[in-house]
């Protein structure tokens, strides 16, 4: 078995980040197209299907696969190897979609696989392979706030993913529960066993505006958690955006006794 490419990293910022990678000569970093942010002289880009990892099928129908399998967790068609084919250490940056923070794996020290959201992978050491990991449970499918297929990075060298807000880390022990809201899952370890439990009582889910139902994560692992998804953000952004009937011009009169009228001030 051939193992992942051993790269080096910086993250920059702290609401919007990007992290650069240093490549040595023949060292390559896989991308999510349009990831990209940009690099050193000396470093050659190329567009390829699946991940190129080494648990790929190389096979023309193989690659369609594995490329096939990226559209179910969100992810675009193709991805993006970056080689270091010049002399020296190369470096090449990539960036975060929206505010949050950059979350570092390492699948070597991590048992060799995570369990992520959808649309969580930004780039990884070549060698990583980027696949799907179905809910097991009929109803986590349903109501757990990912769906049934979720996205798996699997490799002993290190993936980068991105989550919304603040990003923390918990080790949960054996038996260890830990109630999350559904969409602040990131990741987690294969150990974790992740579940719903129903809201109960009939006025907090009527009134309490947590939804229905709580993501049940039970030890032994580990967990990521973001403080805000890109659902709630987007769900704020069209509340106040102009064509949803949203704020009026901030720096007009008529625009603040509009705002005071229809409750939005």
């Amino acid at each position: 078995m051939i193992s992942n490419h051993e790269i080096d990293y910086k993250i920059f910022g702290e609401e919007l980040q990007f992290v650069e990678i240093e490549l040595d000569p023949n060292e390559t970093a896989i991308a999510e197209s349009g990831a990209f942010m940009m690099m050193e002289n000396g470093i050659e880009m190329q567009t390829i299907f699946g991940d190129g990892s080494q648990q790929q099928d190389n096979s023309l129908l193989g690659k369609l696969f594995s490329a096939g399998k990226r559209l179910l967790v969100g992810e675009s068609l193709f991805m993006t190897a970056f080689t270091n084919v010049g002399q020296g250490k190369k470096k090449v940056s990539f960036a975060a979609p929206y505010t949050g923070k950059i979350v570092v794996f390492d699948l070597k020290e991590l048992g060799g696989k995570i369990i992520a959201q959808k649309d969580a992978f930004l780039c990884a050491a070549k060698g990583v392979s980027i696949g799907i990991e179905f809910q097991k449970r009929l109803g986590t499918g349903i109501f757990g706030g990912e769906g049934f297929i979720m996205e798996k990075l699997e490799g002993d060298g290190l993936a980068f993913a991105h989550a919304g807000g603040y990003v923390i880390e918990k080790t949960l022990a054996p038996g260890e529960i830990l109630k999350v809201d559904t969409g602040c899952a990131v990741a987690y370890t294969p150990g974790i066993d992740f579940d719903i439990e129903f809201i109960r009582g009939i006025k907090n889910w009527m009134f309490g505006g947590e939804g229905l139902y709580f993501a049940l994560m039970t030890g032994p692992g580990k967990v990521w958690l973001q403080s805000l998804p890109i659902s709630r953000l987007a769900g704020r952004i069209i509340r106040y955006a102009p064509q949803m009937g949203g704020r009026k011009e901030e720096g007009s009169i008529l625009g603040g006794l509009g705002n005071l009228l229809d409750g939005r001030e």
